[in-house]
């Protein structure tokens, strides 16, 4: 037993476990959500698609460990990786879950503005941002993960402002609708999207004497950034039986 051990507990009678990190990180991208996959370079899963992640070492948290996984394994740098909001998602750990031996995960996911093409590294043989529609099937219990990650971000979309996340720093009011319409899989009525935002108390706030952005034929659309908000009252619920 070990010195710093409280009297009468016995590390050795519990048998050991990995602690891993998975990531499930999506944005948006030519009007489709998109999630980023890598491709196992090595056993368990050789050749198959999963999603990044990777073994939590002895001296990080698991939030540290899972920014390093995802630089590591997309070729993305730290400065990149570091501004990421991660959600925590939830722990994963059936025991035949992983067949090299007992891991438990801890799943994060993570929402971002569009990004350059992702390589591999590490583990990886390569990374490449995938349909999150008809990615699977995925390594691991990955699709599993996958699934919880898309409806958790959907529920969050509806009480808090997360969905700014997606967008750039500076964005239109249609570029968020989009974001909204991507996620959810419908389509929302512009001139009721564009009232509940604007009357919702710091979702956005307007970029006083920025250039307008023009798209298409359409007047000019002013430009917004996040507010200081992170709840939405009310929030913005998302409509019943409105498919895309």
């Amino acid at each position: 037993m070990s010195a710093d051990a409280p009297a009468g507990y016995d590390p050795h009678a519990f048998a050991p476990f990995a602690v891993t990190v998975d990531l499930a990180v999506f944005t948006v991208r030519d009007s489709r959500l998109h999630v980023l996959l890598v491709e196992r370079g090595a056993e368990p899963y050789k050749g198959h698609w999963a999603l990044p992640g990777g073994f939590v070492l002895p001296r990080e948290s698991a939030e540290t460990a899972a920014r390093r996984e995802l630089a590591e394994e997309t070729g993305l740098t730290e400065g990149t990786v570091s501004a990421f909001h991660l959600e925590q998602l939830r722990t994963y750990s059936d025991p035949d879950r992983d067949p090299r031996m007992r891991v438990v995960s801890v799943a994060y996911a993570a929402l971002v503005p569009d990004l350059p093409e992702p390589r591999g590294g590490g583990d990886a043989a390569s990374a490449q941002w995938w349909d999150a529609q008809t990615p699977g099937p995925l390594a691991f219990d990955h699709d599993r993960i996958l699934a919880d990650a898309h409806d958790r971000i959907g529920a969050k979309l509806e009480y808090s402002c997360l969905a700014t996340a997606f967008c750039p720093p500076e964005f239109t009011l249609g570029e968020l609708q989009q974001v909204y319409e991507t996620v959810w899989g419908v389509e929302l009525d512009r001139p009721n999207f564009r009232r509940k935002v604007l009357t919702t108390p710091g979702f956005v706030q307007a970029v006083e004497g920025s250039p307008r952005r023009t798209g298409g034929r359409g007047k000019p659309a002013a430009l917004y950034r996040a507010g200081a908000a992170t709840a939405l009252h009310p929030p913005l619920l998302r409509p019943e039986g409105r498919s895309t």
